[in-house]
Order: C-alpha cells, then structure tokens, then sequence
C-alpha cells in the first residue's frame, strides 16, 4: 500500500502546483482526479452524450489512463493524448455539471483508487474529495485554500485570460460544494493551509 497524500481545496487554490512540487520533492506519483472528470467531459462534448451510463459505456471503450509523473502528467482518452484539451473553457464550464453525476463519480472513483493502488511507494493526490471519499485513509489530509480573489488571479494567469474571473469561480465554488454526490468539503482530519498570503514554495515547505 503507498503513502497517500490527500490534497483537497476549492479551484485555484494551487492543489495542482502544490501537489506536483510535492510528488517531486518525495520521489512519489502524481494524480489530479479532476483531470479525469475532465476527460470524461471531454468525451462527452464530443460524442454529444449526456446520460451517464452512456459516458460511461463509451469511457469502458476509450479509457481514460492519467500518466502519474508529476514531471509530466498527462491524459489519454483511448489513444488520443487530451492533456491540451481539457483545460478549455468550454469543457472548464461544463465539468462541474458532469462531475456531479454519482453514477459516473462511482465509475471515476474506482478508476482514481486503480490509479493510487498502482503506486510504487507514495502518492500526491488532489480533487474535491480525495479526503473523504477516494482515500479516506490517507496518511496526510491537507485541505488547501485561498481567498476568492486570489484564487481568480491565480486562475486567471494559468489560464492567460483577460477577463475576471471570480464570479465563475464562485459559482463553480457553490456547485461544487452543494452537489448531492461527493460534495467538495474539508475532512475532520485534514490540516487547513491557507496560500492566499504565502508561495508556492512555502506552502510546499509547510506540507
């Protein structure tokens, strides 16, 4: 069984730098689950599907496999390289809708615990609800946050985009945290970092 680090947090937050910095410092594996939930976004905007037993009928035919180096992640869907792809903003706005889905959660969660299983020796992995859900018995739980602001800015720079973008953010931020399945929320057990005011490197150090 690897070492499990759970790194949850809300968009923008930075789980993603975070996370890699982490994995690379410890010799460990990398997984951003919600690369995958992208994936499965990705597909289903492309073959115009939207019930999730058909997303899932056409994953089992083109599976999702994450390449878990934190030097290089990347994301097939069948023999198709996505990794580009899913940061757009069209599959960013319709992401949440589909992750939202308990029965393609269930199939993506199965998928995720493959993933980390696989590992050698350690794993970073970050999402919504790696903590409670995916690896409740991670030996580390880091719930890592930041003010709304500098979450927008933060995005906004990854993204290279001229326009504001908290209120997306705060909506996507309600859904998130409302949906029936798997609500993005910090476990009982989870140490809280806060990177509003603090580096990356920092907040690396911290962790």
């Amino acid at each position: 069984m690897p070492i499990i680090v759970a790194m949850d947090g809300p968009s923008g937050a930075g789980k993603s730098s975070t996370s890699k910095a982490v994995a690379e410092r410890a010799g460990w594996n990398y997984l951003d689950t919600g690369a995958l939930y992208r994936g499965a976004t990705w597909l289903a905007v492309k073959q115009n599907l939207v019930e999730a037993s058909e997303i899932i009928s056409a994953l089992e035919k083109d599976p999702l496999k994450f390449n878990s180096d934190p030097k290089n992640p990347s994301l097939k869907c069948g023999t198709i390289d996505i990794t580009e792809e899913i940061r757009s903003e069209l599959i960013t706005a319709q992401v949440s809708t589909f992750a939202a889905m308990p029965e393609l959660r269930k199939f993506l969660v199965t998928l995720q615990r493959k993933i980390i299983d696989g590992a050698p020796r350690g794993i970073v992995v970050e999402g919504r609800d790696i903590g409670t859900v995916v690896a409740p018995n991670a030996q580390l739980k880091v719930y890592l946050t930041a003010d709304l602001a500098a979450r927008a800015k933060r995005r906004e720079a990854e993204l290279n985009a001229d326009k504001d973008l908290k209120e997306s953010l705060a909506i996507r931020d309600e859904k998130d945290s409302t949906r029936t399945a798997s609500p993005l929320e910090r476990a009982v057990d989870a140490i809280e970092i806060d990177s509003t005011e603090i580096s990356l490197e920092e907040t690396v150090d911290q962790i």
